[in-house]
């Protein structure tokens, strides 16, 4: 966020009374949804299966689809 935004923001919500503690709220209420958990790994959530997908795995599986997709039988 921009600092001329954040003091923008700042000096709309000093002018106002009242209602500061309901701005501020909301302003709280918006950064909290925009803080994003991170991502957890699948990796991580198969684990305990012992399955240990290595990056020729990966490869080797992205071939056979592709070898599907474009219809070469090899």
């Amino acid at each position: 966020m921009s600092t001329n935004l954040v003091d923008e923001i700042a000096a709309e919500a000093a002018s106002l009374p009242i209602e500061q503690q309901q701005v501020l709220e909301i302003v709280r209420s918006l950064a909290s949804r925009m803080i994003v958990p991170p991502r957890r790994s699948v990796f991580g959530d198969l684990e305990h299966l012992g399955v240990r997908v290595t990056s020729e795995d990966i490869e080797e599986a992205r071939r056979e689809m592709w070898r599907s997709y474009m219809g070469n039988d090899e």
